[in-house]
């Protein structure tokens, strides 16, 4: 057997995506790992010297299907701002030889707004039928395009401070996404009413405030490699039902989940439920008597998976 890995770049991977069930193949994911047929660590975070930078090392084990990997990604610091790349490594558990070596952007937005949209599905009121996006950029696209036929959506309202100098065609883009969207001028007229608003920046700090909402709503966040990165404010946590990717990882990651903890005496026990056993119907489920609270920071296992359904498809 030949030790050299199949490389797919970042081109290939996307046109691959395309051709996978996504969300499919996460949720059966999440199943493996409340069945125990798959191991997730905690992230590795390691810092550069001299504030060059740093990068994470996220792990998985999918044993059913006979392999492990690790996808490691920098957070460079430079002159003309911060370069953020990608890359994943798929091993063989039984040959212990490298298969796959894949450009990870494409998986990582892939993964982290179809995570978002099986948090959406299992959560918010099956009455649902406003939806903010906060953020414009490819993940929040990916977040509209997997959750857009998960509830009977009347409105779908998306800012971002990037859409003030915005040229029209890229306004055009956006709404042409989907009939039902539309530009909002404000955060605060985005997420006017809305029942699930789902945050997909790259902001280290709040985006919006769940105390200040109309009405109790499902609140989505993702994460971003600057250190500590939070969309809402830690000190909220204590005032929401608060559920995540997976508890055995996220609160000893997640930005606002540590700040809140050290600062403000939350507790990560309070997690509700995280989503091998929102899946697996072993948690309860929200009741909307205050704000509802997922919070994801990506698990090496969905890049796994991922990496390994496109291995699979090239075979």
């Amino acid at each position: 057997m030949s030790n050299s890995p199949l490389i797919i770049d970042q081109v290939q991977a996307r046109a691959l995506l395309a051709q996978i069930d996504v969300p499919l193949i996460l949720r059966k994911l999440f199943c493996d790992l409340a069945a125990g047929q798959a191991v997730q660590p905690p992230q590795q975070w390691v810092e550069f010297p001299h504030g060059a930078g740093d990068f994470i090392n996220y792990l998985g084990v999918l044993a059913e299907d006979g392999v492990y990997g690790v996808k490691t990604s920098p957070y460079i610091v430079r002159e003309q701002g911060p370069l953020v790349t990608a890359w994943t490594l798929l091993m063989s558990m039984h040959s212990g030889q490298p298969l796959l070596l894949c450009d990870a952007s494409e998986l990582t937005t892939a993964r982290t707004a179809a995570t978002t949209a099986l948090a959406v599905d299992a959560l918010a009121p099956a009455t649902a039928q406003r939806l903010a996006i906060i953020g414009s950029g490819k993940v929040a696209q990916a977040h509209l395009r997997y959750v857009q036929n998960l509830r009977d959506w009347q409105h779908i309202r998306l800012y971002s401070p990037s859409l003030d100098s915005a040229s029209a065609d890229t306004r055009a883009q956006l709404t042409g996404l989907d009939p039902r969207l539309a530009l909002a001028d404000t955060c605060d007229a985005a997420v006017e009413d809305a029942d699930v608003i789902m945050l997909c920046t790259s902001s280290a700090g709040p985006v919006i405030d769940p105390m200040r909402l109309r009405k109790p709503a499902l609140i989505t966040s993702i994460s971003t490699n600057a250190p500590r990165a939070h969309e809402v404010p830690p000190a909220c946590l204590n005032q929401m039902q608060v559920y995540c990717d997976y508890r055995q990882t996220t609160p000893g990651a997640a930005g606002d989940m540590l700040i809140a903890s050290e600062q403000h005496g939350w507790d990560a026990r309070a997690v509700l439920g995280d989503l091998p056993e929102l899946l697996c119907d072993m948690a309860q489920r929200p009741n909307y008597d205050r704000p509802v609270f997922f919070r994801s920071i990506g698990l090496g296992l969905e890049d796994i998976a991922l990496a390994n359904a496109l291995y699979q498809l090239q075979r």
